[in-house]
């Protein structure tokens, strides 16, 4: 079979099959009369053999010690060859999303597309100061891709360089919501504490809040309480419990007892939150320290019912939290609690109140008519 014969049949240019013959890879066993080069059933296989193992990514000199080698073992090689196809797809993954960052920028003309190139080597710094400036140093009207701000955010551990990349994002006008909700769903629990400051962060709308409310059911307790905060400022009631729950653990409870606050100037919203309050107040695991942040937290609330519990919690059993709770009735503007600050017990003078509980606030315990 002449060589053109060979080409239509195999597939492989006539130019190939020579420089096959030229390396000694395949080489045809006869010669015509006038010096063409003739090919047997045996090397149209051999031909048939290299491309198969082309296919697999193979250098021709790694074919041809295949094929000659009698001893040649492919679990090596066949091991390399992943390794380097496993290399290379991520350098073609790497390729695809900078492609489409630059893509989602709208890029108006080249000088857009190395301006983004530009902030993705940026970020891509060993240098957490490199990398803060990349984004703090952005030239106004610059193109600035959301998605890949916020691709930056859920991997970013330096603290500074996050909320440098939490503020571009805010400006940024772009919709990096889709990333920033795939890392909420994230298994990794480092990824969920990262995205949900950083949707916190955007601007107010239904979209955002309803991740929100998804990472309000978050079984980490750190997720929970930035999406509680996140959306107890944003006036969602649902954020309640989990802000309660902050102030009982003494996590943010500071903040969480301001938003609180906030929430309790909603209509109906003060009695829930002064009931939540109550009940961990009453609870047989809290302890002293636990009880004067809710008493703390009882203070910011709008209306009288905090008040009437922070008289009551003024004759508790536990003189700490019953000096504190004076004290806090006194910032409020009420009548001292007679006996309390001056060393005397409760039930030696009157205290102003009728000791009665609030009918929709359990009493804490030791406290109560005697």
């Amino acid at each position: 079979m002449l060589i053109g014969e060979v080409a239509r049949h195999s597939g492989v240019s006539a130019r190939m099959l020579r420089h096959y013959d030229a390396l000694g890879l395949v080489r045809p066993t006869g010669r015509t009369v006038g010096g063409y080069r003739a090919y047997s059933a045996e090397d149209v296989r051999r031909i048939f053999h290299v491309e198969s193992l082309r296919s697999l990514g193979l250098s021709l000199k790694q074919i041809g010690r295949a094929l000659e080698d009698p001893a040649f073992t492919p679990s090596t090689l066949v091991g390399d060859l992943i390794r380097w196809t496993e290399d290379r797809l991520r350098r073609e993954r790497e390729l695809l999303e900078r492609l489409r960052a630059i893509d989602a920028s709208a890029p108006t003309g080249w000088r857009d597309v190395l301006c983004v190139v530009d902030l993705m080597r940026g970020l891509g710094s060993t240098s957490a100061a490199r990398r803060q400036q990349t984004v703090l140093a952005r030239p106004d009207g610059s193109p600035v891709p959301a998605g890949l701000l916020a691709e930056a955010v859920l991997t970013e551990s330096d603290p500074a360089v996050a909320g440098a990349l939490r503020w571009a994002l805010a400006r940024s006008g772009g919709d990096g919501l889709a990333a920033l909700a795939a890392g909420v769903r994230s298994p990794d629990v480092d990824v969920r504490r990262r995205a949900v400051p950083a949707i916190a962060g955007m601007p107010e709308a239904p979209s955002t809040t309803a991740v929100l409310m998804e990472a309000l059911g978050d079984a980490d307790t750190t997720v929970r309480g930035h999406a509680a905060l996140a959306l107890g400022r944003r006036g969602v009631t649902a954020a309640v419990p989990a802000l309660v729950g902050m102030v009982v653990e003494g996590a943010n409870d500071v903040d969480a007892a301001e938003v609180l606050a906030t929430l309790s100037r909603l209509p109906g919203c003060a009695d829930r939150i002064v009931t939540a309050l109550a009940d961990e107040l009453a609870a047989p695991t809290a302890d002293s320290a636990v009880r004067i942040r809710l008493a703390q937290a009882l203070v910011e609330l709008s209306g009288t019912g905090g008040q009437r519990i922070l008289r009551r919690l003024a004759h508790d059993d536990d003189r700490t939290v019953a000096l504190v709770a004076s004290a806090f009735v006194g910032v409020l503007g009420g009548p001292g609690v007679p006996g309390v600050l001056e060393g005397r017990s409760p039930d030696d003078g009157d205290d102003g109140d009728d000791g009665s509980a609030d009918p929709a606030v359990p009493a804490p315990p030791g406290t109560g008519p005697p």
